[in-house]
């Protein structure tokens, strides 16, 4: 690597003293390292390399495809030290102990080659679960959304964590914080929904575990990047600041601020013509200099070279470095390129300051310290490697009860589900018998195993046909059609096998996959909204044949569920649910568990209606002056359960003094009143007075008036009907989980500070803006149950940064005396 560093003459010899005293702070022991380092040194810390475990044990090697010049020893590469390891376990199968053991020598031999000592920050993908060979598999990110329990996220990312750190790793490339604005998108599928609320709440929730396992997360992808011209991957942008404020913007601040996420992966798009990697407005004044974060600025791979052969922005890689460490960008992944020989004549010619790779490395050098990486006592090879599993009972346990608190029940004609039993069930469709359809894009199997097709998939994933089959015997089997391509010739048989059941399950979908060698993933974005192939034939053909049909949807986005669809007796959604996803629709279909998802995304009715989610104003609704309705199938929140329940009291009370003062709505029998714009069509009574700067308390009484235990999920929505700016006519600001049993209640009350209203106003300042509100709690952003009207009252308030983000609830169990 003599021609991508060179050598400095003068190399000044390392002070084992201030930087190496655990007393002072990280801060404190960087700068005292930091004038010791020559720039060769300096700047190999600012880059990662792309490496591949030994199965034998034996260290890692370049991964020499990705590297500038391919015959580069490794010798070479750690000569000065080096910044990173880029997925030493996430290139190819490797045992977990070996695996292991190849990264600690590695390590050592990284150390031994440094002056200073100092080893690589190893990171991995870590969506789904640690992306290695026999790691657990857990549900993708939209299903995380659909459980709306950012308690068991948290407890997901801490597992993974703990498997990750006891591996030797450090950092991992999750959550992806993006709000989806428009389904065809191809990474819909690694997005935790279309609100900035959920999103934000459930990302904080998997930062908090991953962290709590001592494993810095990474908040992806700063910003933007959902949002893109006909969802086509990579594309530009086309968002006002507005926008990016109030929708895109806010979930990074919760899992900064509320999950103590120490890293940001910055997104690879360009907004209003500006590249985000070289946005210095967004990655240091916004992420930095307004938000006071201190942790990393990682690059996306290979998006620092972008600004040249992409953006067109730079002139070569050496003006790519510059804007990239000017915007903010502490390293560059996932391999040494712009950053590494063109960076260094830049700074010696005096095209870039050596101030600014001063202040990278500054960041970098304070959290490989915070890591333990830089005390003299750190050893390569971690605690326990002999014994260590990636996939073991408890780790399976919790994805078994996110994918069972996931799939979403949208519809049950009838009550057809729960299969009764003995009835004759046909199971056909595509995904039926195939478990990769459980698993989303990231996840080790295909990401990676696809690749390899020597080796076994390392973990046992069933299909949805072999956990059917051990719940309900009496079942048959024809796939019908493939999931891509245009042959039909198997519909026929679906056709008969349906026509022979008391009742088919239709199992239809996607194949997640990378850069068009799937329906879905990333690369793989959508013309539309129809299933893909001849899928939708099938299901036109089976629900013709009268006989009761399920579809089952497992999915990485919502796909158009028209009129053509209503004949489906019952509609059960499942997003990429993993490893033990097939178990827990099977227990759904078959009544072993009581469905208790909620949609994080609409279901749209038209496959071409786009782009378009909830959050939209009034002009974005179904109008007189438009031929299109935009109404979705189900809207957003929606899900459907085996039990009933009812809710009753609503109130609400300004915390600080007011009364409690009842709400519109009856929150009797069903709880689904007729609405009107999704608010009950009841009087309306004398808002309730709310401080600018204060909080109230809502609450409602909810009881099952079943015979099922079941769980239900109470929404708070806010609605805002005359601002200085359009706002969406409802948007999330709370929610809770609600399980009982058969005749339990429960008293839910939300804890709402008037922060939660703030919106991006006409002067482009955050601000709490005075006026009549309403909050309207629901089973869905459709299905409002009480509408509580509100005055927020003072002068308008602005607000940044530090301003409360989320709104707290409690749940009391309500005395069967007092019920």
């Amino acid at each position: 690597m003599e021609s991508l560093l060179p050598v400095d003459e003068s190399p000044v010899s390392p002070d084992a003293g201030r930087w190496r005293d655990r007393t002072l702070s990280p801060a404190e022991r960087a700068d005292a390292l930091i004038p010791l380092m020559t720039l060769e040194e300096k700047i190999a810390q600012l880059v990662g390399v792309w490496v591949g475990a030994d199965a034998s044990g034996e260290g890692v090697a370049p991964h020499q495809a990705d590297l500038v010049d391919g015959g580069l020893s490794w010798d070479t590469v750690i000569r000065h030290g080096l910044g990173q390891l880029t997925r030493p376990f996430g290139t190819a199968p490797v045992d977990p102990v070996q695996g292991a053991r190849s990264l600690a020598t590695a390590q050592a031999r990284i150390a031994a080659a440094s002056r200073f000592g100092i080893p690589a920050q190893v990171h991995e993908e870590c969506l789904t679960g640690f992306a290695a060979w026999r790691a657990t598999v857990y549900p993708a990110p939209l299903s995380w959304g659909a459980s709306f329990d950012p308690e068991l996220v948290e407890e997901m990312a801490h597992r993974i964590g703990r498997s990750m750190r006891a591996a030797g790793v450090h950092q991992g490339l999750a959550p992806v914080l993006d709000v989806t604005r428009d389904y065809r998108w191809g990474r819909t599928e690694e997005t935790i929904g279309e609100d900035p609320y959920l999103v934000g709440t459930a990302g904080a929730a998997y930062v908090r575990g991953l962290e709590s396992a001592g494993v810095v997360a990474t908040c992806k992808h700063f910003a933007g990047y959902s949002a893109s011209r006909g969802g086509r991957n990579l594309a530009p942008v086309s968002m006002g600041r507005r926008e990016l404020a109030d929708v895109i913007l806010p979930p990074f601040e919760m899992a900064l601020r509320l999950g103590g996420a120490r890293s940001v992966m910055h997104s690879y798009t360009e907004i209003d013509g500006v590249p985000v990697a070289a946005d210095e407005h967004l990655l240091t004044r916004v992420l930095r200099d307004e938000w006071g974060f201190t942790g990393t600025v990682v690059a996306d791979y290979f998006a620092v070279r972008f600004l040249e052969t992409l953006h067109g922005v730079a002139a070569g890689p050496a003006d790519a470095a510059r804007l990239a460490l000017r915007a903010g960008i502490d390293v560059e992944l996932p391999t040494v390129d712009a950053f590494g020989a063109p960076l260094v004549t830049a700074v010696r010619s005096g095209a870039v300051e050596e101030a600014l790779v001063d202040r990278a490395l500054r960041r970098v050098l304070v959290q490989k310290i915070e890591l333990g990486l830089l005390d003299e006592e750190w050893q390569p090879s971690p605690d326990g490697l002999d014994g260590l599993v990636f996939d073991d009972e408890a780790d399976r346990d919790v994805a078994l009860r996110l994918a069972r608190e996931s799939v979403v029940l949208l519809r049950n004609d009838d009550g057809l589900l729960p299969l009764a039993p003995g009835r004759r069930v046909a199971l056909v469709g595509p995904v039926a018998d195939d478990p990769m359809a459980l698993l989303g894009c990231y996840s080790f199997p295909l990401h990676v195993g696809v690749r390899h097709p020597g080796h076994d998939v390392g973990v046992d994933i069933p299909s949805l046909r072999d956990a059917l089959a051990r719940l309900h015997p009496n079942l048959t089997h024809v796939p019908g059609c493939a999931v891509t391509g245009e042959d039909a010739s198997g519909i026929a048989a679906a056709v008969a096998a349906a026509t022979e059941a008391d009742v088919c399950v239709l199992a239809v979908g996607d194949r997640a996959g990378m850069f068009g060698r799937g329906t879905s993933g990333e690369g793989c974005d959508a013309v539309d909204l129809r299933l893909p192939g001849v899928q939708g034939d099938l299901v036109r053909a089976v629900l013709a044949t009268g006989t009761p049909v399920v579809l089952v949807l497992l999915t990485g986005r919502p796909y158009a569920l028209g009129p053509e669809f209503d004949r489906a007796a019952a509609v059960v959604q499942a997003f990429f649910p993993g490893q033990r996803g097939a178990q827990a629709v099977a227990e759904v279909l078959t009544g072993a568990v009581n469905p208790s998802g909620r949609l994080p995304v609409s279901v749209p009715r038209d496959a071409g209606g786009l782009p378009g989610t909830y959050l939209s104003p009034v002009l974005g609704r179904r109008s007189e002056v438009s031929s299109v309705d935009p109404t979705p199938a189900f809207p957003f929140g929606h899900g459907l359960g085996y039990t009933s329940f009812d809710w009753s009291d609503p109130t609400v009370r300004d915390s600080a003094s007011g009364p409690e003062t009842g709400g519109t709505g009856p929150g009797t029998g069903d709880g689904r009143p007729g609405t009107k714009d999704g608010r009950p069509e009841t009087g309306i009574l004398r808002p309730v007075d709310w401080a600018v700067d204060g909080e109230v308390r809502v609450g409602v009484t909810v009881r099952n008036t079943g015979t099922r235990p079941g769980t239900e999920v109470v929404q708070l929505y806010l609605h805002d009907p005359v601002a200085q700016t359009t706002r969406p006519v409802v948007r999330l600001v709370g929610y809770v989980r609600v399980p009982l049993e058969p005749g339990a209640a429960a008293r839910v009350v939300f804890e709402v500070p008037a922060d939660v209203t703030s919106f991006t106003g006409v002067h482009g300042r955050r601000v709490v803006e005075p006026g009549d509100v309403e909050l309207r709690l629901a089973r869905s952003s459709a299905e409002v149950v009480a509408a509580l009207p509100l005055r927020l009252v003072g002068a308008e308030r602005e607000v940044g940064h530090r301003r409360r983000l989320v709104s707290t609830p409690y749940v009391e169990p309500v005395l069967p005396q007092h019920a």
